[in-house]
């Protein structure tokens, strides 16, 4: 047996007692309590989730975040409702972005047009870098958007 622990009591004083569903389960002798191995899930490094919620909460969709970062929607949308985080109703405005290396992101920045008119965040995603620049949504236009 590995390095087991109680979960309740943290004490490695543990005997076999018998299996359920296939997995093994185990008497902790110190405080009487049965469990059974924790399943050892497939875990995603918490850099990725913090990312995920920092787009979430510039208003980035799901899908889209999936896309960027390779992590699943389904597991984005649960790292929303376990943290609980909220993303700000603005309609006036929305998200683009591009990922973009370092050569790109400091020719694009040299270039004094590309700053006006908009608010932009810049965060490092791996070895690249992402901008987000948020475009105000013209109130005649809304249904044209292409």
């Amino acid at each position: 047996m590995k390095h087991k622990k109680c979960p309740r009591c943290k004490s490695n004083d543990l005997v076999k007692s018998g299996v359920i569903r296939n997995r093994q389960r185990f008497h902790c002798k110190a405080c009487s309590y049965h469990f059974t191995v924790e399943k050892e899930g497939k875990s995603i490094d918490p850099y990725y989730v913090v990312k995920a919620l920092q787009l979430y909460i510039e208003g980035v969709s799901y899908r889209e975040i999936e896309r960027i970062l390779g992590v699943s929607h389904v597991s984005v949308l649960n790292w929303v409702r376990k943290y609980r985080v909220r993303s700000p109703e603005n309609y006036d405005y929305r998200p683009t972005y591009k990922v973009l290396n370092h050569q790109e992101l400091l020719s694009l920045m040299a270039s004094g047009n590309f700053l006006k008119n908009s608010g932009m965040m810049i965060t490092e995603l791996g070895d690249k870098y992402m901008l987000i620049k948020w475009e105000r949504f013209r109130r005649d236009n809304i249904g044209n958007q292409e």
